[in-house]
């Protein structure tokens, strides 16, 4: 029995490009999915901690660069969440390979080969043993699997989340230190704090992760249909509550 962790329950991000063939960088590369899950499966066993995962999809197909390519971006986004999904049935099976029992739960329902995501089921699971993966993101367009991360950890009551992701970064930059240019580090860094223009994020403030995307939701609202067309993102709340409850009275 290995020293035990000081922690209890955590959440472990993997990055989609963990899973990647190292010489094409996408796709998965099956001796590095051995690795992790052997290394999880100790980590439960030996440690007695207990690990929910959440996978990337990035090795696959990413939401963003989707969208850059004229993809209607909330469809983009789903189809990187499908391919969380190829990565976590893929960690699965590695992972009950070593013999560690392992539940994959998804944010979008998929009854043939994964349970849905129910919290408390999640943590029924993590105290008999059991390695959970989440995946499919938390199951919305415009957020990444970060986020998911911070939610699930929230969610199940982890006292940490791990992240282990393909770049090697060691902490929170103003930028991104992979593109040259200035990055500083961001230590302490609070969740109310707030990074001004010119620091990587094109002028967004670091807000609370809803208002973040309902912005950019609006603004590319805005971009397709531009003010005074039938759904400019000026449009008034009221004329799209009487819409729906006119739909509502033409379904009944």
């Amino acid at each position: 029995m290995g020293e035990a962790s000081r922690y209890d329950r955590v959440v472990l991000k993997l990055s989609g490009e963990v899973f990647a063939d190292t010489t094409t960088g996408s796709g998965i590369d099956a001796a590095v999915v051995q690795r992790i899950a052997e290394e999880v499966a100790a980590a439960n066993t030996e440690l007695g901690v207990e690990i929910a995962v959440v996978v990337g999809g990035g090795n696959i197909f990413r939401g963003m660069p989707g969208a850059e390519r004229g993809m209607d971006r909330a469809r983009a986004d789903y189809m990187g969440m499908l391919a969380t999904v190829i990565n976590a049935l893929a960690l699965q099976d590695a992972l009950e390979g070593v013999g560690q029992p392992t539940r994959v739960q998804t944010a979008i329902t998929m009854a043939q080969i994964a349970e849905p995501y129910i919290p408390r089921r999640a943590i029924r699971h993590l105290e008999k043993g059991r390695v959970v993966v989440f995946a499919a993101g938390t199951g919305n367009p415009y957020f990444t699997t970060d986020t998911t991360a911070a939610l699930r950890a929230a969610e199940i009551g982890a006292a940490a989340i791990l992240k282990g992701t393909h770049s090697g970064v060691d902490g929170v930059y103003s930028a991104d230190p992979r593109r040259g240019g200035q990055a500083d580090t961001r230590e302490p860094l609070r969740g109310a704090e707030s990074t001004p223009p010119g620091h990587g994020l094109d002028g967004d403030h670091v807000l609370h992760g809803q208002r973040v995307a309902d912005h950019r939701l609006r603004r590319e609202r805005a971009r397709e249909h531009p003010p005074g067309t039938a759904r400019g993102a000026d449009r008034d709340p009221g004329q799209l509550r009487d819409g729906r409850d006119e739909a509502m009275r033409r379904e009944r």
